[in-house]
């Protein structure tokens, strides 16, 4: 909970008194420069949205979730948040004389990760405060910033931005319809082999800047996938061997799976056909909870059958055991690269009690799942098998 007394103006900014958090480990990133980038966000977070939290709107969160931030500060400044059907990204300084903002061209020109707003924050370690310097609009910084393409950045003076943050409420109160956000090109689709070889090359924790080694349409494309994200950065961590089901099933589930949910269950099984009681087999699988339109479901990924044919079933239930699945919900399954294949998705037609979709699986091949509507904190990942 956040102390309003620890919050005062200057000059219309927002002054917070520094939260003081645990650093983050050191080790969890390549580079000093990393390290320094994960920290100073990690106080900027922490500090505005516990005010955020308290003073404007409760329900106000990480985007996509908390357990993915490592992978993004390892590559990129800035983190974003949502809250009442928008988001924003904070972009924090160290710098002592802020005369502009700054944003990595990753949070302006990826569709999946532009927000509403982008707010400029000086942070000052020594004094233990946090200053919102002001904010612009997505809108108004792809048409009145200026872009850098040495450091891949959109810049605006500081004259540009609103240096008053109530002014951000009052206009989405008396001002709904204002148009906060540009239109975005989408990013062109990048097949497996490319990724692999961009992963492989931009792997090389020597490599300081690995958002500025390749061009930006490759650059946006690889790190929107998650993934593939999580992938380059325990990669940059010295991790060559990705984590697959069937360790989960001999080690123990990973520890990034675990922060996202997932744990080992026993779940009762029935042989194809088979109605009753006495049929019943136990089987072990994977398990974790999603929320989809303010209800918790169930996804389960187990073995089915003979394990050497590698089959494999991804179920989705209602956590609540009597609650059916409403219409319209739908599971679907991708490759790696997100590409559908047949019978690879699931759709309520009616209520249900269940959806599924089996696929017989190589040694080492990767899934990505997918639940429409999306599932609050969503973000894609690969299950290798």
């Amino acid at each position: 909970m956040f102390d309003a007394s620890l919050a005062f103006a200057v000059d219309n900014d927002l002054v917070l008194e520094m939260i003081q958090t645990s650093p983050p480990l050191e080790h969890n990133y390549s580079t000093s420069g990393a390290y320094q980038r994960a920290w100073l966000n990690q106080i900027c977070l922490t500090t505005f949205l516990a005010w955020l939290q308290t003073e404007i709107t409760p329900n106000a969160r990480v985007h996509p979730n908390t357990t993915t931030l490592p992978n993004f500060w390892e590559l990129v400044n800035g983190t974003a948040m949502s809250f009442d059907n928008s988001r924003l990204v904070l972009i924090p300084t160290l710098a002592m004389d802020v005369d502009e903002l700054r944003v990595p061209q990753e949070w302006v020109d990826i569709p999946e990760w532009v927000a509403d707003y982008y707010l400029a924050v000086q942070v000052n370690p020594d004094e233990k405060w946090v200053r919102i310097v002001g904010y612009t609009t997505h809108h108004q910084l792809k048409t009145l910033g200026v872009y850098d393409a040495g450091d891949r950045t959109y810049s605006l003076e500081s004259d540009h931005l609103i240096p008053d943050l109530n002014v951000l409420w009052v206009t989405r109160q008396l001002h709904p319809e204002e148009t906060r956000r540009a239109t975005v090109a989408p990013l062109p689709p990048l097949p497996q082999t490319q990724a692999d070889n961009l992963l492989a090359r931009l792997s090389n924790a020597d490599i300081k800047f690995p958002r500025l080694e390749v061009p930006f349409p490759l650059w946006g494309a690889l790190i929107t996938h998650g993934g593939w994200r999580q992938r380059l950065y325990e990669l940059r961590q010295g991790v060559t061997q990705p984590a697959s089901i069937g360790q989960w099933f001999q080690d123990g589930v990973s520890n990034f799976a675990q922060q996202l949910g997932w744990e080992i269950q026993q779940f009762t099984a029935l042989p194809s056909g088979m109605r009753s009681r006495e049929s019943q087999t136990s089987i072990f699988g994977l398990s974790r909870q999603i929320l989809v339109a303010d209800d918790t479901y169930e996804l389960r990924v187990f073995p089915k059958g003979n394990p050497e044919e590698q089959i494999w079933r991804f179920e989705l239930r209602n956590a609540k055991l009597k609650n059916m699945i409403p219409l319209g919900l739908q599971l679907r399954l991708l490759t790696e690269d997100l590409q559908p294949f047949p019978n690879n998705e699931d759709t309520a037609t009616t209520p249900v009690e269940e959806l599924y979709v089996e696929v017989m699986l190589e040694p080492g091949e990767g899934l990505v799942w997918e639940v429409t509507p999306l599932p609050t904190e969503y973000e894609r990942e690969i299950l290798r098998f």
